[in-house]
């Protein structure tokens, strides 16, 4: 009888895949060629492709079986189970009729080409977010920074009002499958779920108070006395980071110094192939530098789960987009490297959070005077070394602390997309969390709507904050595994690329994100190892 079961499950799993397989790969070459300039033509064929592949999992009957299949107890052989359950997980928000997914795809098409034409002003110039950054990361004249700032943050006036009609969209749709809300909806087929989510969001909030705030006066002492501005009258635009997401660049060690004529591909190519994860095929499918019509972000592709893994950036020899190149190089070893005798509904990272994870901590290592030393030849002294690690300290409280604006404005959003004082609410999570000012901000303005993920990545925000508590037990896992010193960086260490084929990749999806966390470094996932690298540090 089990068999009999287990051999339908197997047939259906297997004609499903025959039809979603080329549809997904389609759908996201599609997307790639939107993103990198394809224009009008590339944007609606993205549209038309995801579509249908949502379209495909909308099958009343296919959802019936595979729910009648986890149901009973004739299907046992664990992983047919966690293809089903992980299928059951895809297939429920698309429960609707084909014009409700056309609806709401087209809402996100909407959103992407806003982000993939926009091109902010300032005194009438078209500059681009890079240009913005360099503003604000040299120009001492806080009428001049505001220009600037105000100019990366133009782009909300466009988006909003879209914005709010695609919250809208995938609130009716969540509604309509039994949910009270999208949000509600997507973190419960995310396996995370919001009282567990916002639990540990609070618990982080609580622990990281006081240290942040400590943080803040001393960074609010050294702003002040950089722009001659007074403590109480620092804004958003004294920050080099339009969001504020990242540390200022504070002391006498300026991180770029390192990065200044460096290669960054050169530098990842060989880092990476040190540890015994080579990323040449990839890079040679990604497409790195910044262009007119170009999504000015950057990202990591999986395109067809065989081997065809791309990533987008824009690049500059800099500290932040050498960061950035790790982390996105991060994702892709691991979608890359997932084996190909793992099922198809099965290989992929076993969660959002997970390969979060695995980028941040390869991100982070920009900020390591051991990696610094031994992967740029960095001549760096004692207290230099202390410097680097303060700001790296710094960096992840500041970064963290940002996190929670957007989970809490995103759930708030998802809840009420109508109310009229969005822009407040923004600025009041911003004065809370950030411990930043902005009095002079209209209630009903739009600076909200500005930020990307909120757009085109929805409800994915808390899988960096997660990821970052996932990527400090790693760490701890991988310098004990490994057996390396204090002193010593993971560079030139095969051992490390080892643990992530074996211990994380190899898996796929196969376990969820704890169950992977726990196969990985032994335990559940605890914030501790998070506050013991980075929030004692702070206090000490």
């Amino acid at each position: 009888m089990t068999g009999g079961a287990e051999g339908e499950a197997r047939a259906f799993l297997a004609e499903l895949e025959s039809r979603a397989a080329p549809l997904n790969a389609e759908a996201n070459r599609a997307w790639w060629d939107a993103a990198t300039g394809g224009g009008e033509a590339a944007l609606e064929r993205s549209t038309r492709a995801r579509a249908d592949s949502r379209a495909l999992l909308s099958d009343p009957d296919a959802a019936r079986r595979i729910r009648g299949w986890l149901a009973s107890d004739e299907v046992c052989d664990p992983l047919l189970r966690r293809q089903l359950v992980v299928l059951d997980l895809e297939v429920t928000p698309n429960q609707l009729p084909r014009e409700t997914i056309d609806q709401l795809v087209a809402h996100t098409a909407e959103l992407e080409r806003v982000f993939y034409t926009f091109r902010a002003e300032i005194g009438g110039e078209r500059v681009t977010n890079n240009r913005i950054v360099d503003i604000l990361s040299t120009e001492r004249d806080s009428d001049a920074r505001r220009a600037a700032w105000n100019a990366s943050r133009a782009i909300g006036e466009p988006l909003a009002e879209p914005l709010r009609a695609m919250v809208r969209a995938r609130n009716a749709a969540a509604r309509e499958l039994g949910y009270a809300d999208a949000y509600a909806m997507d973190l419960e087929l995310q396996e995370i779920g919001e009282a567990r989510l916002f639990a540990v969001m609070d618990e982080f909030e609580r622990l990281s108070e006081a240290p942040f705030r400590a943080l803040r006066a001393e960074m609010d002492r050294e702003l002040s006395a950089r722009y001659g501005v007074p403590v109480d009258e620092l804004r958003p635009w004294h920050w080099e980071d339009p969001f504020a997401q990242e540390a200022p660049a504070l002391g006498r060690v300026e991180m770029d110094r390192y990065f200044d004529g460096r290669d960054p591909v050169q530098v990842a190519t060989g880092f990476f192939g040190g540890i015994g994860l080579p990323v040449e095929a990839v890079l040679a499918r990604s497409d790195l530098y910044e262009r007119e019509g170009k999504d000015q972000h950057a990202f990591c592709q999986d395109i067809d789960r065989e081997g065809d893994v791309r990533i987008l950036c824009n690049l500059r020899p800099n500290e932040k987009w050498t960061g950035t190149l790790l982390h996105e190089l991060g994702h892709a070893v691991y979608d890359e490297l997932i084996p190909s005798s793992v099922p198809y509904f099965l290989r992929q990272p076993a969660h959002t959070l997970s390969t979060e994870s695995v980028a941040m901590y390869f991100g982070r290592l920009t900020r390591e005077p051991a990696w610094l030393r031994e992967v740029l030849n960095a001549g760096i002294g004692a207290a230099d070394e202390a410097e680097i690690r303060n700001q790296s300290r710094a960096a992840m409280l500041v970064s963290t602390r940002w996190m929670l604006v957007m989970v809490h404005f995103e759930r708030a959003l998802y809840r009420d997309p109508d109310r009229a004082d969005l822009n407040a609410l923004w600025w009041e999570l911003v004065e809370r969390m950030q411990l930043i000012r902005y009095p002079e901000a209209r209630p009903d303005g739009t600076e909200w709507a500005s930020k990307i993920h909120l757009s085109l990545s929805p409800v994915y925000y808390h899988n960096y904050l997660l990821g970052e508590l996932m990527a400090s037990q790693v760490t701890a896992a991988v310098r004990r595994e490994a057996g390396l010193a204090p002193d010593r960086s993971i560079a030139g260490e095969p051992r490390v690329g080892a643990f992530f084929r074996d211990r994380i990749f190899a898996p796929g999806a196969t376990v969820d994100w704890n169950g992977l966390l726990v196969h990985a470094t032994g335990e559940d996932l605890s914030p501790r190892f998070f506050v013991e690298q980075f929030v004692l540090e702070q206090v000490r």
